[in-house]
Formats: structure tokens, C-alpha cells, sequence
């Protein structure tokens, strides 16, 4: 198994554990954890999602790994680096992703974890671009995409292809970073 990004000073990025199963299953059936996606998962739904992360990290050496709270050891959720699917316009590409339970909304624990994921991405596994996407209508989550200095281009938001004509969530709006714009973001923040 591959490296894992660097922890926070509040966080743990790590591999799935097998206790990880329930806790993330039942954030998948929260409606308000899955308002911009296409519908809550069943248990089923949720593992399975977890063993193709799983695979994923054994594959290619990232994934949207399992992240915890130091202080208290809790499962929080993912976030971390996947390859998009093929039917994505945009394919292929890279992206960085998060989902995160209720209670750990508003903490900054998105944009924290993230930032270490494309720091990894970039620094350790040499990926020189990262995109992000999500429904129009997702503020949350745009904002934690414009935190981490990511930017839209003109004409590339797109019609997701897994969702029905005229679907609510179908607009989406995608977002990109370079590895060069992010040593360059860095050397600012420093």
C-alpha cells in the first residue's frame, strides 16, 4: 500500500477499516449529507462504495480515503483524490472529493484535509492537475473548491451524464487546479 497524505493538526487521513462500514453507511442515508447528490445509499450501496475505494488505493496509490478527527478519534468521513469516470466529458482527470457527516460541517475540516490530499497529490504522486465538481446549486461545497484555489474555466461547466434530463442536480459547474498553481498559492500562503 501506498503513502497517505500528511495528518492536519486536527486530522487523520487513513486507510478504510472494516469499523468504518456502519458509521459511513449511515452518512450515506442522511438526506441532508446527500441533498446534491442523486439519492441517500442503502447499506448495500455505501460498502460497496467503500470496496471500490479500497481497490482504488490499491491500484493506483490514492483514493477518497477515510479521515478522522485526532482529538477524538472519530470517523468523519472522505476526502481525498479519484479518478473520475470515462463518461465524464471532462475524463480523464483526477479529482478531489470530500463527504463529510453533519456534526463535522462548518469546522473546516473539508478544506483542511483536502489541502493535505492535493499536497499529496501533487508533491508525492506527481499528478500535475486536480478538478472538483458538483451540482450548481452546492454553495458548500464551491466555497471549500474556491478555498483551495481552485477556479471554473469558461464553458466548462456540463449536464452530468448519470442524471436525467431536467433533474435538478444534472447542471454542474467543474472546477481545476495545477500542480503549478498550487506551489504557487503555497509560496503565498507561506
Amino acid at each position: 500500500m501506498s503513502a497517505l497524505p500528511a495528518p492536519t493538526s486536527r486530522l487523520t487521513i487513513r486507510a478504510w477499516q472494516q469499523e468504518d462500514r456502519p458509521l459511513f453507511a449511515r452518512m450515506n442515508a442522511d438526506p441532508a449529507v446527500m441533498e446534491f447528490l442523486p439519492h441517500v445509499l442503502s447499506r448495500q450501496e455505501s460498502d460497496a462504495m467503500v470496496d471500490r475505494f479500497v481497490d482504488e488505493h490499491n491500484t493506483r496509490g490514492f483514493c477518497p480515503w477515510a479521515v478522522e478527527e485526532t482529538a477524538s478519534g472519530s470517523f468523519i468521513g472522505f476526502v481525498g483524490l479519484h479518478e473520475v469516470s470515462d463518461s465524464l466529458p471532462f475524463s480523464p482527470a483526477v479529482e478531489v472529493g470530500w463527504r463529510l457527516g453533519r456534526p463535522f460541517w462548518g469546522c473546516g475540516y473539508a478544506t483542511e484535509a483536502a489541502s493535505s490530499s492535493l499536497s499529496h497529490g501533487f508533491g508525492v504522486l506527481g499528478i500535475t492537475d486536480v478538478v472538483s465538481m458538483t451540482s450548481v446549486m452546492n454553495g458548500r461545497s464551491r466555497a471549500v473548491m474556491e478555498r483551495l484555489g481552485m477556479h471554473t474555466e469558461p464553458g466548462e461547466d456540463f449536464e452530468h451524464p448519470r442524471l436525467a434530463l431536467g433533474h435538478h442536480l444534472r447542471p454542474h459547474v467543474l472546477y481545476r487546479l495545477s500542480a503549478s498553481e498550487w506551489d504557487r498559492n503555497a509560496r503565498r500562503r507561506a
